[in-house]
């Protein structure tokens, strides 16, 4: 809220800002902005959005959810009879009357970013950083349902990388594989906890190219690009293309993973016996010496996290019809191992909806 000077703390302008970088609705940064103002947006919120949203997004932001959310930003202040800064005007005509401010189709990208804001209690943790604020930037589709879903943020996504941030204990040390990584976000975190090795997959050309450009845009070094010079990261992140349906048991035994994660890959029922089989395969694998992992209980054989919204049950009867018949037990971890809030921003993602599964060898 503002403070008694008129002006606006930094700390209460946390969630504004990082709602904003991360491209969250027009109506959640209004909330957030009236929250800062007592009630209203005054004059000192706006000039907090302005130094430390909008300005530094033109030219960076994708023009479309700026012009958007201005025009919100300006009917909201108008509508409470409050003196609207003329930065805002300006800035808005300037897109009203350029192509810039064209609305989002088709398979538009943006950069956004995503901010885990880690709370005073959490500093003892491996993943915390000095500053409390670990920022993942990705390039990422704003249509996560036009035929680009690969490249979108999806929530269980997010679920995952609060759990590795929250129990980075178990995966740091460890060698991890996911299976259908997306725009990488997953990934990105094992390296932060200094997963011993991360391997990430994905079975669409486009979506790995794009992962790809996220690992480097987070100054991660990808061991299969011989031409890239070495950066101070963790160890490198291996990127595979690995169609479900053509992977071979060869292929997927030389990975020997620890640990296998996935996220929202419980969808499309006709890939679901490929998917089944390629975690069968991984599950089952080759012998391994015991797991140095308390959550373990010293199994032989790695074990895998599935994090899924459960849109449709008949869908998720038979993936787990099909890890029965794999001789894999699935449990339901959902709530014994709940991760921070590191998120508390992100209106739009909705955790209680996201469970969380332990696959393993019976």
């Amino acid at each position: 809220m503002a403070d008694g000077g008129g002006g606006l703390s930094p700390s209460s302008g946390l969630h504004l800002v990082s709602a904003f970088l991360a491209m969250e609705p027009s109506d959640t940064l209004l909330s957030y902005a009236r929250f800062c103002g007592g009630g209203s947006i005054t004059e000192s919120v706006q000039r907090f959005i302005w130094n430390h949203c909008v300005r530094e997004a033109v030219g960076k932001c994708h023009a479309s959810y700026l012009k958007n959310f201005l025009k919100k930003l300006i009917r909201e202040i108008e509508s409470n009879h409050d003196v609207v800064l003329d930065e805002f005007y300006k800035l808005l005509t300037d897109y009203l009357t350029s192509k810039e401010g064209n609305s989002i189709n088709g398979n538009a990208r943006a950069l956004k970013y995503i901010s885990f804001l880690f709370p005073e209690g959490c500093c003892h943790l491996q993943s915390c950083p000095m500053t409390r604020k670990l920022v993942v930037p990705l390039h990422c589709s704003l249509n996560m349902l036009e035929g680009d879903t690969g490249c979108s943020i999806w929530p269980s996504s997010l679920f995952l990388s609060e759990l590795i941030l929250s129990y980075p204990q178990l995966f740091s040390k460890k060698s991890c594989f996911e299976v259908g990584s997306g725009v990488g976000l997953v990934g990105i975190c094992l390296a932060h906890i200094k997963a011993n090795k991360v391997i990430l997959s994905d079975g669409d050309l486009s979506t790995l190219a794009n992962m790809k450009l996220n690992l480097k845009l987070n100054n991660l070094t990808l061991d299969n690009d011989q031409e890239s010079e070495p950066l101070e990261s963790p160890s490198p992140v291996k990127c595979m293309f690995l169609p479900w349906e053509s992977a071979s048991e060869t292929e997927l035994l030389a990975l020997k993973p620890d640990i296998i994660l996935g996220a929202d890959i419980i969808y499309d029922p006709s890939c679901l016996p490929d998917l089944v089989r390629v975690l069968s395969t991984l599950l089952h694998g080759e012998k391994l010496p015991p797991l140095c992992n308390d959550r373990s209980g010293g199994r032989e054989h790695p074990v895998a996290y599935i994090a899924s919204v459960i849109r449709n049950v008949n869908t998720f009867n038979q993936f787990v019809g099909l890890v029965e018949k794999a001789n894999l037990v699935i449990e339901d971890l959902t709530q014994s191992l709940q991760p921070s809030n590191f998120l508390p921003f992100m209106q739009s993602y909705d955790r209680s909806s996201i469970q969380l599964f332990l696959l393993s060898v019976k």
